[in-house]
């Protein structure tokens, strides 16, 4: 099980698609002492991974200090960044704190697209400087890409660049309007782009070291069944059953991208709302409407439950991308 912890809401970029909204830093984030008991609490849970995200987690100066303690309690601890902070110092730091891999964004092989995406000029130039200042300290690092319309006809191609940058994973992640990514939904490919896609990245793990997944794209567990490819993830939708996300005044949805109220750790212990919450519990009965409901695989898939809640206003009906129309059901 994982978790992702949004640190901060703080954030040097300004990213189109930012399910947070991020910017400025809240006032109520929380303070290093309960972000020490946060983390006993997630370990108390059950989980055993924790993403420290943002925001960009490299504006906390407590941030290699929170690593180190979740390191010191048994979890593994891994970073959400933008990658524009990430100078020789930075990477030093996480790698002494413990930190097992720093994922980071690059949405185009263009730097020009890229930034525009991101919102700052430059950005491109500095992510690639922090990947190479990972690599000089020895500290493992992925690529993290958000697939829209602008860059669908890329993808193929991001592929084979990332994998030359020396990432030990590339994590290709299906833009899902939150946030600010609202205004991003007039750029969601198609369905069938979508399924094209998945199936890609599938047919390409075939041939390549690094790790390729797609996320915010569940249906990539009944399509590598129908391919015949080992499964290797639980299912395909982890959100409540298997993953949640603390917001960084301390609420918790249910995935970043779910906004769905189900407590806050400063007044209700994290272990108690994930084993108590009704919200989390109605999740984990796989009790779907629509496509989803009647598909035969969805205990491996589930849909996705952030994009069933967009469209629709209900967390547990079809995804759009789910419509019966791909041999999924």
């Amino acid at each position: 099980m994982l978790i992702s912890w949004n640190t901060t809401r703080a954030c040097n970029l300004k990213c189109k698609h930012c399910y947070r909204d991020a910017g400025e830093k809240e006032k109520n984030e929380l303070n290093f002492s309960e972000a020490g008991a946060l983390l006993e609490e997630i370990k108390k849970a059950g989980f055993r991974i924790v993403v420290l995200s943002g925001g960009e987690p490299l504006l906390r100066k407590d941030i290699y200090d929170i690593c180190a303690y979740g390191k010191r309690l048994g979890l593994r601890m891994v970073l959400g960044s933008n990658g524009t902070l990430l100078d020789r110092s930075s990477a030093e730091r996480l790698k002494a704190a413990g930190l097992s891999r720093a994922g980071v964004s690059l949405d185009s092989i263009n730097a020009e697209n890229h930034d525009q995406f991101r919102g700052v000029k430059g950005s491109f130039d500095l992510v690639h400087k922090g990947m190479q200042n990972m690599l000089d300290s020895g500290l493992e690092f992925q690529v993290h890409t958000t697939v829209t319309r602008h860059n669908y006809t890329e993808m193929e191609e991001m592929v084979d660049y990332v994998a030359e940058l020396g990432a030990a994973a590339y994590h290709v992640f299906f833009l899902v309007p939150t946030g600010r990514g609202k205004e991003e939904a007039e750029n969601l490919i198609s369905p069938s782009e979508y399924f094209r896609l998945i199936a890609y990245i599938l047919d390409r793990q075939k041939d390549l070291a690094m790790e390729l997944k797609p996320v915010c794209a569940p249906q990539f567990m009944p399509l590598a069944k129908n391919k015949g490819l080992d499964l290797r993830f639980a299912r395909g939708c982890l959100a409540g059953t298997h993953y949640c996300c603390v917001l960084p005044n301390g609420d918790v949805h249910p995935c970043p991208y779910l906004p769905l109220n189900l407590g806050n750790v400063r007044e209700i212990p994290f272990s108690k709302i994930w084993s108590d919450n009704p919200v989390l519990q109605k999740l984990r009965t796989l009790d779907y409407s629509g496509a989803c409901g009647t598909c035969k695989n969805k205990d491996i898939c589930g849909g996705c439950r952030a994009r069933a809640y967009y469209h629709s206003g209900d967390f547990m009906a079809e995804d759009y991308y789910c419509k019966g129309k791909y041999g999924l059901v």
